[in-house]
């Protein structure tokens, strides 16, 4: 509802300068005033407007004020300063739509949404740095769906790389094992742990000899290529490790609609019709010669194009000045010299699909089932089942990818520039994340040696090719018994498969919140006590307001959604007036003992702070689409749980002697509770029964 009436606001105030001034301006600035007392919007746009209409800003300011009228869900505005233009809303009515849990009808933007997240590596299993992807990710689809966007989530597999091929090399050179060995051990539970360790140890034997790294080159190619052995072990190692990433995933209720592979770009010609495209419109030139002799190049924005032994076309406009004027450091290798597609070579290609520029489809067949929603996720192929949904043909595309990546996401929005697809490019969003780390402490506790001079430092970095690092399901693993020994002394009377799904759903809220409340650039330094504290800014503090809500009816003998739908809703805005408004100078003679306002001394300013935080959620949720950071929805759960305690604390609601204020403080606590759920659920945190 606040968005809502912040529109409604600015839509006045357009046709008011429109008819007044002959002014039209496509955005009104709204902000929201430091202090609720000042009202819950403000405006500057008379300052703006001075030059323009040659008065002082107070004085278009007044002119405004006085002339524009009612306005629907208002109380008034008011000039405040030297020119802003404060606007205070009907308390009661906002409040009474609030919890009437009323939702504006908004019009929303047509076509579907692409979403790619995750996209780990299949080599080995995932870890804490993958984890803060995918929860960014999640979310970010949470938000989306949260204001009725269609949303497809896809998970990029990279299955022909050379991480792949490090592992097959391992099996292969270090292990010796055969494909029927590499079956059985694919078969076990964790699997991936076992490529885990093998990863780093192929990694160290790399580092022994060049001629070791040779080999690295030889598969990689022979898997590129595929129709041997080689690609068929990758094949199998690869789904084995994909599967497993899928159930990590699925721990932390993070699903995905499809899994595109590169195996199938390449095979299914996505590649090769891509790579036609480029050549043709120039985006891509060979290089006879230098650094990058035998390789495809693309050229950086802003650079000239050189002329090549390919390049049948130049003319005598392409001078010795502008050859050299591009140097190796302005190419991008797409295609190297052995003929193997780089990363952002098929990564173009797949773009080009997203968008349905390609002129080409994937097959499909059903991978992975998810026994809760009972919803199928989709994987590439080259073979296909016949009936399938359709993905691609997108309007807009977000991938989540760390920082580190950001120069390959730009070489592909310049590849769909360059190729004429400028539109395309600029619906083309990267959502960067910096680096997970994790403290001394953390590192100690997962069992890792840590030096003296490790003790001292702010973190710990990690790196999966020496086997350093969380894993994903030993920290979730960790984290639910942590939770659980908490949970056991607090509630040693309920089942002990009722206390593990208390524990595990505290503990995927700590790790959720834990990575979301950070904002993307920051390096995150995990740490178990701070984020399942149930203290300070943490999950367990936030789903812990949700069951002191809870306890609030349950012990009142309520049934808290029977009322929130047959009391809170049917309060009317003077009912509740009564308590958040604040009697003014101008509203008429002062209150007398018969005036049915509260004398208890509570501050209805302090009320209405929370009843306005309360309706900022989808204000918040836009916020959070608009700026692709989710962690000022993170923030704005821990102000409204901090605001509900501090509430809770001051206001004994079931002690209360009128009943009037009684029902009205409990219509408080089921209108933050019901808001709270509702925001952690975006986030992806579900609340226990108990804490």
């Amino acid at each position: 509802m606040y968005r809502h009436l912040e529109n409604r606001l600015a839509q006045q105030i357009r046709g008011f300068l429109r008819e007044k001034y002959g002014v039209e301006l496509e955005r009104i600035v709204i902000e929201q005033p430091p202090k609720v007392e000042f009202g819950e919007y403000a405006s500057p746009l008379a300052f703006d407007l001075a030059k323009k209409l040659r008065k002082a800003p107070r004085k278009i300011a007044e002119e405004i004020v006085a002339g524009i009228g009612a306005i629907e869900g208002f109380q008034k505005l008011e000039v405040a300063g030297a020119g802003y233009i404060n606007a205070r809303v009907d308390r009661g009515a906002l409040a009474s739509a609030v919890a009437r849990d009323e939702q504006p009808t908004v019009e929303k933007p047509s076509g579907k949404i692409l979403v790619e997240h995750s996209s780990i590596n299949p080599n080995k299993a995932a870890h804490i740095g993958h984890l803060r992807n995918a929860i960014l990710g999640d979310t970010f689809v949470r938000l989306l769906r949260f204001v009725g966007r269609e949303v497809d989530v896809q998970n990029y597999i990279d299955n022909t790389g050379v991480q792949v091929a490090d592992v097959v090399v391992g099996f292969l050179r270090l292990e010796k094992k055969s494909r029927a060995e590499i079956e059985q051990l694919a078969e076990q539970s964790r699997f991936d742990y076992y490529c885990w360790d093998l990863y780093a140890r192929t990694s160290q034997w790399y580092e022994e000899s060049a001629e070791n790294k040779k080999v690295r080159l030889q598969v990689l190619h022979e898997i590129e290529q595929g129709g041997n052995e080689t690609a068929v072990l990758a094949e199998l190692i690869s789904t084995a490790v994909l599967r497993r990433h899928l159930e990590t995933m699925d721990r932390l209720d993070i699903e995905y609609d499809f899994l595109p592979r590169e195996s199938e770009i390449l095979h299914l010609h996505f590649w090769d019709a891509a790579f036609t495209k480029l050549k043709e419109t120039g985006v891509l030139t060979f290089e006879s010669e230098g650094k990058n002799k035998g390789c495809w190049v693309m050229r950086r924005a802003g650079t000239q194009k050189t002329s090549t032994t390919e390049d049948t076309e130049s003319t005598e406009e392409n001078t010795e000045e502008d050859t050299e004027a591009v140097s190796e450091e302005d190419q991008k290798v797409i295609v190297r010299s052995n003929a193997t597609v780089g990363y952002v070579g098929k990564d173009i290609a797949y773009h080009m699909w997203k968008f349905g520029l390609l002129g080409k489809d994937f097959e499909y067949r059903k991978f992975y089932h998810y026994p809760v929603t009972q919803k199928d996720c989709w994987v590439s192929a080259t073979n296909g089942q016949k009936e399938h949904p359709h993905f691609g043909d997108v309007a807009e595309n977000y991938n989540v990818i760390d920082v580190r990546q950001s120069e390959a996401q730009e070489t592909v929005k310049e590849a769909l520039r360059d190729l004429g697809h400028g539109e395309a490019a600029d619906r083309l969003t990267h959502i960067s994340y910096g680096m997970v780390v994790l403290t001394p402490r953390c590192a100690a506790e997962l069992g890792y040696k840590l030096s003296e001079e490790d003790k001292t430092r702010p973190f710990i970095g990690v790196s999966g090719r020496k086997g350093f690092g969380v894993k994903a399901d030993d920290l979730l693993d960790a984290l639910i018994v942590s939770a659980k020994q908490e949970v056991d002394s607090r509630h040693p009377e309920r089942e002990d498969s009722e206390r593990r799904e208390i524990a595990e759903k505290i503990a995927v809220g700590a790790l959720r919140y834990f990575m979301l409340k950070y904002t993307k650039p920051s390096v995150i330094a995990f740490d178990f006590k701070d984020a399942l504290s149930f203290e300070g800014e943490t999950g367990p503090y936030a789903q812990y307001a949700v069951v002191r809500a809870t306890n609030i009816f349950r012990k009142g003998g309520f049934d808290v959604e029977a009322f929130s739908k047959d009391v809170a809703a049917n309060l009317s805005p003077e009912d509740l007036s009564r308590f958040l408004s604040v009697k003014q100078a101008d509203d008429g003679p002062a209150p007398t003992t018969d005036d049915r306002r509260p004398t208890t001394g509570a501050d209805p300013n302090e009320l209405w702070e929370l009843w306005l935080a309360a309706s900022k959620t989808a204000y918040v949720v836009d916020q959070c689409i608009a700026t692709t950071e989710p962690a000022y929805l993170a923030k704005h759960v821990f102000q409204l749980a901090q605001m509900f305690n501090t509430f809770y604390h001051r206001h004994p609601i079931l002690t209360e002697l009128d009943e009037q204020r009684k029902k009205f403080l409990l219509t408080t606590a089921a209108v933050v509770r019901q808001e709270l759920i509702r925001a952690l659920a975006v986030l992806g945190i579900e609340v226990p029964v108990v804490m």
